[in-house]
């Protein structure tokens, strides 16, 4: 008998009249691919809301390749809903998805955990809102480590693990024997820049043209974004010859514009709104940048990492853990100490008499990014899964 799979996404869904969900449609390839690649009968799990989806469309759900089971929102998960399949995943991210040792003992299949986020970054993330009552944020700083405990256990009974990102691996990996590390990240074969590209970019740095900055993401204080402007103004004031596109929406943007408008930076600085990844970012990323930008405090596993480096940029960003890692692994740019956006521009500024090294850096960024490309990293978990049975 062919081996079934169910899984709980985090996706977001709208359940509409006549059949139709809207799904993000990345969500949807990266479900093809979960249909072509395992070899038995796949469904998937979503919870009902109404959550933006730039990206989103509308499909029927009869014509999807997985069949898709949506329960509340806030729903508790049973062994009912995992009956007759025999590999269950779930997110480890989720509260509501930590089932109790018992629970996952008991059942027919076997429970395999993805995981991303660290207790250190959910502390780090509850932190930033500052708005709460003091008693209401440690409340929320007591719910976290209670369900890190849960957490904890659930990884423990499971039959297998896989961790997004060096800080995950590092906090959970040890708990299940049978845990996988990887990077997750959209880059596919013919999205990594050439050779003809990198030889250009090269060549220009050298001429010495402007220095080519580029930032995308929320523009979130999560993600550091409140950091771009003040670094963008100390290398003005350091009339460094530069340029700094930023691609990305969110709570900042107004605040962003403000600050460049008001330093005068309108001449350098350009904030754009999102744009596609695969078919606008990822051009533009390879053919009119030369460093990626990240201001990033906190040491979630973002895929924009491996993702720069896959367009030939080097990352110049600060030292949150997953960064500081992943930089000692791959070579493929610098670091400044968290949250100081002086020490970000400092090093920065130190590469215009370094253009050599921009380039070398980059080399290697693309080469440890082709070790991760998207395809391969999506084999291995799914190889995992199946030597789980």
């Amino acid at each position: 008998m062919m081996p079934r799979l169910i899984m709980v996404a985090p996706a977001p869904v709208i359940e509409k009249p006549g059949g139709l969900v809207t799904l993000d449609k990345k969500f949807v390839e990266g479900m093809r691919l979960h249909c072509e690649h395992w070899p038995g009968p796949f469904s998937c799990i979503l919870r009902r809301g109404n959550e933006a989806m730039p990206f989103g469309a509308d499909f029927r759900r009869a014509d999807l390749c997985f069949d898709l089971k949506l329960i509340d929102a806030k729903a508790p998960l049973s062994a009912e809903m995992f009956a007759n399949q025999d590999i269950v995943v779930l997110s480890g991210d989720s509260h509501l998805e930590l089932l109790p040792p018992r629970l996952i003992q008991s059942l027919q299949a076997k429970v395999v955990y993805v995981v991303e986020y660290t207790l250190r970054t959910r502390l780090q993330t509850a932190a930033l809102d500052r708005g709460r009552p003091a008693l209401k944020r440690l409340y929320s700083k007591l719910w976290l480590f209670l369900q890190e405990i849960r957490r904890k256990r659930a990884f423990r009974a499971a039959a297998g693990l896989q961790a997004n990102g060096y800080p995950a691996d590092m906090a959970y990996g040890p708990l299940n024997e049978n845990h996988l590390l990887y990077l997750d990240n959209r880059m596919t074969t013919e999205l990594f820049a050439t050779d003809e590209e990198m030889q250009r970019r090269r060549a220009r740095l050298a001429s010495g043209a402007p220095i080519r900055l580029i930032h995308s993401g929320r523009l979130e204080p999560m993600k550091g974004a409140q950091d771009l402007v003040p670094v963008a103004l100390m290398l003005a004031r350091a009339e460094m010859d530069f340029t700094l596109d930023i691609y990305g929406s969110g709570s900042l943007h107004d605040e962003i514009a403000a600050g460049i408008v008001q330093h005068g930076l309108s001449e350098r600085v350009r904030l754009h709104a999102p744009v596609d990844f695969e078919r606008e970012l990822v051009p533009i990323s390879r053919s009119q940048a030369d460093i990626f930008l990240s201001c990033h405090r906190q040491s979630d596993p973002s895929c924009t990492y491996i993702e720069s480096m896959g367009c030939g940029l080097p990352i110049a960003g600060y030292e949150n853990l997953m960064w500081a890692t992943l930089l000692k692994r791959s070579e493929a740019g610098w670091s400044a100490p968290m949250s100081d956006p002086e020490a970000l521009a400092a090093q920065i500024l130190a590469l215009a008499s370094r253009r050599e090294e921009i380039s070398d850096r980059a080399e290697k960024g693309l080469t440890f990014a082709r070790q991760h490309e998207f395809e391969a990293t999506f084999q291995s978990r799914m190889r995992q899964l199946v030597n789980t049975l």
